[in-house]
């Protein structure tokens, strides 16, 4: 079958793996086990992949569906539990037991208190002709039947699968083992081709350490093979390590020089400006910066150690933004700052043009000055969304155009 396409898409949908080990084409390289019980399946994905991935599934084996395995708690990747559970039962098979980290039920909780919040958060990240509403009703949390804290056997019946806990991307994460072939699925905590998504712009703090432990932990399981979440199948002893142990030492190395900034007294813009990111450590094919990127990672770091506070005093006790527009405006030649700003994206410096139109682009609506520098910050948006490689960044870019198309200066007109 072709391969699955677009950024949460496995690129090994519809390969074989092992014997009895397929991947289906779900959110990310779903992987079906067969065992003496049954197949054991990482993650259900959503209700747009589930069909596709029953008919896979069925064109290999005719066995019932044991158990699923939450690979992790985000979204998306296991809210068609539900299809699945219809499936057994039109084949009269009870439902498969749902497993997960224990850490997992907690996440859905918080889930279901920002469900508003969690959409909003997608329909940025992940523009689509979709209303925030459309978004959220594809959001499905099933609740796990069981839960392990570090490690658990799911079956030794014709063949061991084991699961350990990886906290990586986010803290219920696991990885799945299969020891009798060597197969290591390590989740979330191997996204693929690119750098670990630690920092991503809208999500809750990460743990570079944590993400690093976890790959060192892994890399001790000596595996022949590792399934990455995305991307490619790793193959050979020394390669898998390799990809670990690398990507391991590359977020050690970015605490490392982060903490010294740190320690130095530079804030988050300083440590931004002064870091630079060495060719032996990042320009391998696993690092690079195509939905993560160093930058994400410095400020995931930066907010580990420090509070809200940026260092300036403006920012600790402001005024609203519209008040501080106001001000700002009143203060200014407006004509003067979108003229500058006009030069400065003429000259191709879209990002100093972005400093500069900020200081009006808050103004009165109606104005049209106020309304021709929103044109022109929508316009630098895309122009940064076509040249950085950042996949969240070239998103979150394109979607703040759209929004300034609608001479919204807030984001609670995102509908």
């Amino acid at each position: 079958m072709a391969k699955a396409k677009g950024v949460l898409m496995g690129e090994l949908a519809g390969e074989t793996v092992g014997e009895g080990l397929f991947v289906l084409p779900g959110q990310g390289n779903s992987l079906a086990i067969e065992t003496g019980d049954g197949v054991v399946l990482l993650d259900a994905s959503g209700h747009a992949h589930a069909p596709g991935m029953i008919a896979e599934l069925r064109d290999r084996t005719n066995a019932p569906v044991h158990a699923i395995v939450y690979s992790h708690g985000h979204n998306g990747y296991n809210a068609a539990v539900d299809v699945w559970d219809a499936h057994n039962a039109e084949r009269g098979e009870p439902p498969a037991r749902r497993i997960a980290h224990r850490l997992l039920p907690a996440r859905y909780a918080r889930y279901r208190e920002t469900a508003e919040l969690q959409a909003r958060m997608a329909a940025m990240q992940f523009p689509a002709r979709r209303t925030v509403a459309e978004i959220g009703a594809t959001f499905g949390l099933h609740d796990p039947t069981e839960t392990f804290e570090d490690t658990m056997v799911v079956t030794t019946a014709g063949r061991r699968v084991e699961l350990i806990h990886a906290p990586s991307e986010v803290d219920d994460a696991l990885a799945l083992w299969l020891p009798d072939n060597g197969l290591l699925a390590a989740g979330a905590a191997a996204p693929g081709t690119t750098i670990p998504n630690i920092g991503t712009p809208l999500r809750t703090q990460r743990y570079t350490i944590r993400w690093a432990q976890t790959l060192e932990r892994l890399a001790a399981l000596e595996a022949e093979r590792l399934l990455t979440e995305f991307g490619p199948l790793i193959e050979g002893r020394a390669a898998v390590r390799e990809w670990l142990i690398s990507t391991a030492d590359a977020l050690r190395w970015l605490r490392e020089e982060v903490v010294r900034r740190l320690n130095a007294g530079m804030n988050e813009r300083e440590i931004l400006a002064d870091m630079s990111y060495p060719p032996a450590i990042f320009d391998k094919p696993w690092m690079a910066p195509t939905y993560g990127a160093p930058e994400y990672i410095v400020r995931d770091l930066y907010r580990e150690e420090n509070g809200w506070w940026d260092r300036n005093p403006t920012t600790l006790h402001p005024a609203s933004e519209a008040a501080a527009a106001a001000a700002v405006w009143s203060a200014i030649d407006p004509a003067r700052v979108l003229g500058r700003a006009q030069e400065l994206a003429q000259a191709g410096e879209a990002q100093l043009a972005l400093h500069v139109i900020d200081l009006i682009a808050g103004g009165p609506a109606g104005e049209p000055l106020a309304v021709e520098a929103r044109r022109l910050k929508a316009e630098l948006c895309r122009t940064l969304a076509q040249t950085t490689s950042a996949f969240v960044s070239r998103s979150l870019y394109r979607t703040s155009a759209n929004l300034l198309d609608q001479d919204a200066t807030s984001w609670t007109a995102l509908g």
